[in-house]
């Protein structure tokens, strides 16, 4: 069985940082891919920024220039560095990794206020 653990939310003023990091726990052998999405009270998920285990990043276009997805392969972990934070970016962050399905994190609230 495969376990996400998020951890890095919390409160944060507009133009301040975040860190989150996700840890993946289990029996696998690697992990193909792995990224963040966030859900806005009353809005769908929506990707944020994902990894390839070749290196590969896509980043949603409201987060590009101020956002950072990165991962340590050897710890399973991936962290989503975030600058510039704006009101809007206010949300539950999820993280996920594609093992033998796609795994979900716990999710962690982002409050950005203004």
């Amino acid at each position: 069985q495969v376990q996400l653990v998020e951890s890095g939310g919390g409160l944060e003023q507009a133009g301040g940082s975040l860190r989150l990091s996700c840890a993946a726990s289990g029996k696998f052998i690697s992990i193909a891919t792995m990224g963040w999405y966030r859900q806005a009270p009353g809005k769908q998920r929506e990707l944020v920024a994902s990894l390839t285990s070749g290196g590969t990043t896509n980043y949603d276009d409201s987060v590009k220039g101020r956002f950072t997805i990165s991962r340590v392969s050897a710890r399973n972990t991936v962290y989503l560095q975030m600058n510039s934070l704006k009101p809007e970016d206010t949300a539950v962050y999820y993280c996920y990794a594609d093992i033998f399905s796609r795994t979900w994190g716990q999710g962690t609230q982002v409050t950005v206020s203004s």
